[in-house]
């Protein structure tokens, strides 16, 4: 059985520095504190409208991370030539819209499909990791395989609202399962991320074949009140099987 590798995303640091307008709190000191404190990869998501991570974050941790960056981008000319120029070992595909709190959904796979083949394979040349992010569906799971993508990593926010909520997730955890199933028998790596918390990532792992678990917010959220050495510990033991 594979070890769950967790990526720990810092966003979120970037979003506090940003409500001042200062230099502070720095994304690249929680990267490189995360890689100390046993993250097996650190996320950012570079935004079309840039409201928490920059170009230069991007640049200053990508030189000095020794484990892996995993940039998600959205799928515009725009991001595949940041991302070509940077080169990230990973790369994460997302839906992205303008006005929106935080990501809603998984990618529509369908839509400028033409571009999207293109970007894949472009990045995939480069020697990158090409991960979609996707609702839990198995005609998803088909169109990512079709497409070349390496790993598919499934959206948990509804999973995670429920749960949240003590309501019945029982319909939506065996989409997930069945998603994840799907995903390792055409080889694909599957991933988990969006909304994840203590309980929904325990509730999660024990899901066989998810071995990426990318948590942010909550993490970085629970960090305030007893630090982020020993949140990303306690996710990391919680992943642990």
């Amino acid at each position: 059985m594979k070890k769950i590798r967790l990526g720990v995303n810092i966003d979120h640091v970037a979003t506090v520095r940003n409500a001042r307008g200062e230099n502070y709190p720095s994304p690249l000191r929680a990267s490189l504190l995360a890689e100390k404190c046993g993250a097996d990869s650190v996320t950012i998501h570079l935004r079309e409208d840039r409201r928490h991570i920059n170009e230069l974050d991007l640049k200053k941790i990508i030189k000095k991370l020794k484990i892996p960056l995993n940039l998600e981008i959205a799928a515009t000319e725009e991001m595949l030539k940041i991302a070509s120029k940077s080169k990230p070992p990973f790369i994460c595909i997302v839906p992205e819209k303008r006005k929106e709190i935080t990501t809603e959904g998984g990618l529509n796979l369908n839509h400028n499909k033409t571009f999207l083949k293109k970007l894949i394979n472009k990045l995939r040349n480069k020697n990158i990791r090409v991960s979609l992010f996707i609702e839990p569906s198995i005609k998803d799971i088909n169109e990512a395989k079709s497409l070349k993508a390496d790993c598919v990593e499934i959206h948990t926010g509804k999973l995670c609202n429920l749960i949240n909520k003590n309501k019945d997730y029982k319909n939506e955890i065996n989409k997930i399962k069945k998603a994840v199933r799907k995903g390792n028998k055409l080889g694909l790596e599957v991933h988990a991320g969006h909304g994840l918390t203590f309980n929904s990532a325990k509730i999660l792992s024990k899901i066989d074949g998810i071995i990426e678990f990318n948590i942010g917010h909550f993490l970085i959220g629970e960090s305030i009140f007893v630090g982020l050495p020993k949140t990303i510990r306690l996710f990391k033991k919680i992943l642990k099987r």
